[in-house]
């Protein structure tokens, strides 16, 4: 019998432990902003995240039609407080209360609400609202416990990078003395409740203004030889990129006001695929680089110099282009996709974690091509619907690919159809020499092809299993990577351990 009571000790303290584990693993997350023409509705944009694998993302406001999409699926997400309800939230503990309310208990646990970022950027782009960022925060977090969810959602402020000076060598970095007042009661209030300093780092920004200082190569996440790595004079630590060194900068600045319980969380981060004629290093080549490097970095869990032993999980500087934003041309090309779901570049991440574990690389389409007349492609796609096999039902009337109500529209549609269904086989993208192979993705609107569904077949599956986007005004947590198990069955399944250990002990 002691034998059996052992053996249950040990089943339930490794499955207890695997859980743990599994929820402190660094991950890739997505900040997405709405500035977009013809964003997609809210559903087809969560059977998007679904289909990319996309775990984690960030909204700069809390929109309920997006809160109500993201229901019962396993995709965590941080609301936001826009800075223009500063004031009132942190004037108020009534507002901050029916903040929460509204916000968080309406949706939470259905939707997987992991966080709340209040206001963006505030001590930088707003100073004058300092005095009530705190305030704020307290508030809305005694909302957070007076409704029991203070474990369960973290609470913090995402901070540009120039609130620290003399960044590099990063042992040398510092918290703006005129912040000092606002940062310091801020990581005493983080540090007291678990939560992450948030910090938005663009080591793009840090090269295009250090050009003559900073290589390329260590904005980018490439390998270097040791003479090209930036070695710290004063800790020896040697920085192989320069997020890394920004991370540790924000380490070091805690360290400073003696703070060394607090993890960063990067909420903003990425490189811009296109600029204006006085941003010549945000090209795609680059862009793909950064992120497709950023991402390896993450799920290698290397960590930094300072901290090898932790990581920082990242948001990724945004989901789509935002192509109403103003310039400069930078502004409107941060994106991994465009607005419609094609990549904006190829990104290489075969095989790393589970972020888009559909590598852009291996997408790839069937599509009529240009010039043929309407007749010859009638016939192919009769062929395709008919014989072929292939699914024509979304090209029918009132259905999401119907229009643009042409043959050219239609034939596409079909032909991926059949190309994904014969597993993209050498020849099943011909059609007698009407069709051709693109990785650019032709889906549009709500309108999403074959392949950029699934290679599976779920596809029916995946949209109906969810339900949505927004922004808010910006300029530009110790987070949670457990895509199946989710808070309520952790918190059970530690109550069950609990229970069982008791019950064969005594």
């Amino acid at each position: 019998m002691a034998k059996s009571k052992l053996s249950f000790f040990f089943f339930f303290l490794l499955l207890l432990l695997a859980i743990t584990s599994a929820e402190n693993e660094p991950f890739v997350g997505v900040n997405i902003g709405t500035d977009v023409s013809n964003l997609l509705s809210p559903t087809d944009l969560v059977a998007f995240l679904q289909l990319q694998k996309i775990t984690h993302v960030r909204l700069y406001d809390a929109d309920p039609n997006i809160l109500r999409a993201l229901a019962r699926t396993h995709i965590r997400v941080i609301v936001g407080v826009p800075n223009n309800q500063l004031l009132a939230i942190g004037s108020s503990n009534t507002t901050a209360f029916s903040w929460i309310k509204r916000n968080v208990v309406a949706y939470y646990p259905t939707t997987l609400i992991a966080g709340i970022s209040v206001g963006d950027e505030v001590l930088t782009t707003i100073p004058s609202s300092a005095p009530i960022l705190l305030p704020a925060i307290q508030s809305l977090y005694s909302a957070l416990v007076a409704s029991n969810l203070h474990n369960q959602i973290k609470i913090s402020t995402p901070h540009a990078a120039s609130i620290i000076l003399d960044p590099f060598p990063p042992s040398q970095a510092f918290f703006n003395q005129s912040l000092v007042s606002v940062i310091l009661p801020l990581l005493q209030f983080l540090s007291k409740t678990g939560s992450p300093l948030m910090m938005n780092l663009y080591p793009y920004y840090v090269f295009m203004q250090n050009r003559k200082v900073v290589p390329l190569d260590n904005s980018l996440f490439k390998p270097l030889t040791p003479s090209k790595e930036m070695v710290d004079p004063n800790t020896l630590l040697h920085y192989t990129n320069v997020l890394d060194a920004m991370i540790d900068a924000a380490y070091f600045s805690m360290k400073n006001l003696n703070f060394t319980d607090v993890m960063v969380l990067v909420t903003e981060t990425g490189w811009p695929s296109k600029g204006d004629s006085k941003e010549p290093y945000a090209t795609k080549d680059n862009a793909d680089t950064y992120n497709s490097n950023l991402i390896k970095h993450v799920y290698d869990r290397s960590g930094t110099p300072l901290h090898p032993e932790t990581t920082s999980s990242v948001y990724i500087y945004e989901l789509f282009n935002e192509d109403l934003r103003s310039p400069p041309v930078s502004e409107a090309n941060w994106g991994l996709f465009y607005g419609n779901t094609t990549a904006a570049y190829l990104l290489h991440v075969s095989g790393i974690g589970s972020f888009l574990a559909n590598d852009t690389t291996n997408q790839t389409y069937c599509v009529a091509m240009d010039g043929i007349d309407s007749k010859t492609l009638q016939a192919a796609l009769d062929w395709a619907c008919g014989p072929g096999r292939a699914n024509c039902s979304e090209i029918q009337p009132g259905e999401a690919c119907y229009y643009p109500n042409n043959v050219k529209n239609h034939a596409s549609y079909a032909f991926d159809s059949y190309y994904q269904n014969q597993g993209k086989s050498a020849g099943s993208c011909d059609f007698k020499g009407v069709a051709m192979i693109t990785t650019t993705n032709p889906s549009h609107g709500s309108c999403l092809f074959p392949g950029s569904k699934t290679m599976t077949n779920k596809t029916k599956q995946v949209v109906n299993s969810t339900q949505s986007i927004s922004g808010g005004d910006r300029f530009r947590l110790r987070g949670f990577r457990s895509t199946i198990i989710n808070q309520g069955l952790h918190s059970f399944l530690a109550f069950g351990f609990l229970t069982m250990l008791l019950l064969f002990l005594l």
